[in-house]
């Protein structure tokens, strides 16, 4: 095991057509149909705390203390995407202490069990799994210190082991957080994507974007971060395979990234550019899509 945030002999690109290494994940839109069934599901069971509430637009923003993490957009009129479209996978929300995530999870669990679908340790993380009321996936997680992950030729070294949930609650819980008292910050970690193929993902996410690649599962699945994060995105094709363009529908509205400073959006933007990928770029924003319409918007942090 290494201590090193990342693989000393994994390839490295310049640092030109890299996002910065403090690079980290913004909030989530979803695109809902039931917005005050999706606004209670993320208050009273995932205990997000409404931010704010914009009925005249239809949009309620939820998160921790000055955190947003979820965004709703009510649009009735929108279909549900079918389960083989390219999308979300999840949206992962990353707690600080396992106390936390677990007050979380017992939460999700007695309001809405029927949502959960599983829980797994990672090795880098200890994971749980749900469902929303329109589909869309939730990661509720927890991270090791990264002294304890370990990487071998450049991977991150992450599996699938079994995790009790009985247990993780039974060790975990504490009095203060069933009360509801301790509503400490949590944030998006990573967000996940079902996507068409994992060459194309791979293209556009490190060559194109600037993520680094962390670990890749052959055709399946591919993992990839800023700064040696075990991973900011993951794309897989378990799915999706062979998914094309999305068309307009419920489910994934938009994701966020947010980095440094100016001088990293203006960077992104000139790289972008130069692959010849179409943005929308307001000075503030940079917008532009995936190869499966994924909407993209890279802002600086602004906390």
């Amino acid at each position: 095991m290494t201590d090193a945030p990342a693989a000393p002999d994994a390839p490295r690109a310049s640092s030109a057509d890299l996002l910065a290494a403090d690079t980290g994940m913004g909030a989530v839109t979803l695109r809902v149909a039931d917005l005050d069934a999706m606004t209670a599901y993320y208050r009273d069971s995932v205990t997000l705390q409404v931010l704010a509430s914009e009925p005249a637009a239809g949009r309620v923003t939820l998160g921790r203390g000055a955190t947003p993490i979820v965004i709703l957009e009510h649009a009735p009129e929108l279909r549900h995407a079918g389960p083989r479209e390219a999308g979300l996978f999840h949206t992962a929300i990353l707690f600080e202490t396992e106390a936390d995530l677990a007050a979380a999870v017992y939460s999700v669990a007695s309001h809405h069990p029927q949502s959960f679908t599983g829980s797994a340790d990672h090795l880098v993380s200890k994971a749980f799994y749900f469902t929303d009321p329109e589909g869309n996936g939730i990661e509720l997680y927890w991270d090791r210190a990264r002294t304890e992950w370990s990487w071998t030729h450049g991977q991150v070294d992450m599996a699938t082991l079994a995790l009790d949930p009985n247990g993780f609650l039974q060790q975990n819980v504490t009095e203060e957080a069933l009360a509801g008292t301790a509503l400490r910050p949590a944030s998006v970690g990573h967000v996940h994507l079902s996507v068409g193929d994992v060459d194309s993902a791979q293209r556009f996410y490190v060559e194109q974007l600037g993520f680094e690649t962390t670990t890749r599962f052959g055709p399946q699945a591919l993992f990839v971060s800023a700064g040696g994060y075990h991973h900011h995105m993951a794309m897989n094709t378990w799915n999706s395979a062979g998914a094309g363009r999305r068309q307009l529908a419920l489910g994934l509205g938009l994701v966020r990234i947010e980095v440094p400073g100016g001088d990293d959006l203006g960077a992104l933007g000139e790289r972008l550019g130069h692959f010849g990928v179409a943005t929308r770029d307001d000075g503030r924003v940079l917008g532009f899509d995936d190869p499966w319409s994924n909407r993209i918007e890279v802002t600086t942090r602004t906390r």
